[in-house]
């Protein structure tokens, strides 16, 4: 690997003393990505099931999102919201006409997709009307309002007081949505699919159910899509692979092939309530994000990788339900597309280290539930390296 790079224990001091020490790092700096492949400052190379947090769906630097970017940022880089982009334009008819129809609010995060549909909510009821039902083991951002729509204690701990409105449901439970829904209630929010939470889908009929209740209430439906969009699940959008269309979905991560970019999609007859002055995102929409978008929808199409998609999960399901026969320490092996689950009996925090000293990167959430999301572009052998490694990090703790 070229020298020019700081170690990565020169880049770890680096960061101890001028970084806030807000995040839990591994010591290895990363330096270059192509593909499912990642390289850092030694020359190690490491095999990518868990690329970009979610957000690198395509991989690491997609070719078509490079070139995009790289041709945008010689011509225009940024332009307020006060003038009209074309191409922030086209990259919402794509979203549309690939989604339920509608308009877009472009921002740069899904803690912003989501600000944005709570206003929505909100403003679409008038101010009689606030309150919003979440679940148990969502997650929906950051922000002030986003982590107490985040139904999980852990997050809110030192930030109250916390945003009047939210209320949660066990996650399943429609009995409980229904006791929850009052005069006061203007919209139910869900990941259709948890990822935090632990690749939780649904019990069947949940979301049918949910669509049902809010077509009696006059309530929003929102879809957290931040995770399941784009392709995740081998569908556009995660709302199609249950066949249940919401009144909002929510975007980002995967939006822009890595390049920050949000938004939120809502129906043409709910989209004015957001009006002029209510609400804003300044780099929302910009023309790198723009480009990079319409560079991902393009890529996605052109090479056909919601097909890929179902032939990998159809891989990663049937191997590790099989691991699973021979491996005491898993309890439950979960599936939708690109967003595998895999809850253990045990502590999952040894099982990613042991990955990582493999050369493999994967996540572990809720403690015990590895979560893999390769990108869609992952090919079979890539795939099966890579459950060959965690089956073997899995099979060693059963040892």
């Amino acid at each position: 690997m070229d020298n020019q790079f700081l170690s990565s224990t020169d880049t770890v001091e680096l960061f101890r003393q001028y970084v806030v020490p807000n995040y839990g790092r591994y010591s290895v700096n990363l330096v270059r990505g192509e593909g499912s492949t990642i390289w850092d400052a030694e020359g190690n190379k490491y095999l990518d099931l868990f690329p970009g947090w979610g957000c690198n769906l395509l991989g690491h630097c997609p070719e078509p999102v490079v070139k995009a970017v790289q041709k945008q940022v010689e011509t225009l880089i940024h332009v307020p919201n006060s003038w009209h982009l074309e191409s922030q334009g086209r990259w919402a008819q794509l979203l549309s006409e690939r989604s339920f129809g509608g308009q877009a609010f472009f921002c740069n995060s899904g803690a912003e997709a989501n600000e944005a549909a709570i206003k929505l909510a909100r403003l679409h009821h008038g101010p009689s009307r606030y309150k919003i039902i979440t679940f148990e083991g969502g997650f929906h951002g950051r922000s002030l309002a986003t982590t107490t729509a985040t139904a999980q204690p852990k997050y809110h701990e030192g930030l109250g007081p916390l945003v009047a409105g939210f209320q949660y449901a066990p996650h399943g439970d429609l009995e409980a949505v229904k006791q929850l829904i009052d005069d006061e209630t203007c919209a139910i929010m869900i990941e259709p699919i948890q990822g935090e939470g632990g690749v939780r889908i649904p019990p069947a009929g949940f979301l049918q159910g949910l669509r049902q209740l809010a077509n009696e209430n006059d309530l929003l439906l929102i879809f957290d899509e931040v995770q399941t969009g784009c392709g995740r699940t081998g569908k556009w959008f995660g709302y199609q692979y249950f066949d249940v269309t919401p009144d909002v979905i929510t975007l980002a991560k995967s939006l822009c092939g890595g390049v920050a970019g949000g938004a939120m999609l809502t129906t043409a007859e709910i989209a004015p309530s957001l009006r002029p002055g209510m609400h804003a995102a300044t780099f929302g929409g910009n023309p790198i994000a723009s480009a990079a978008g319409i560079a991902t929808l393009e890529m996605i199409e052109q090479e056909n990788l919601l097909d890929n998609v179902a032939v990998l999960a159809e891989l990663f399901q049937s191997r590790f339900t099989e691991l699973q026969k021979d491996c005491q320490w898993i309890k439950q092996v979960r599936v939708a597309g690109m967003m595998v689950g895999i809850e253990l009996e045990v502590e999952g925090a040894t099982v990613v280290q042991q990955c990582l000293e493999r050369n493999l990167l994967i996540n572990c959430t809720q403690g015990n539930v590895i979560r893999l999301l390769p990108a869609m572009n992952l090919t079979t052998e890539q795939a099966n390296e890579g459950i060959d490694i965690l089956s073997g990090v899995l099979r060693d703790l059963q040892a």
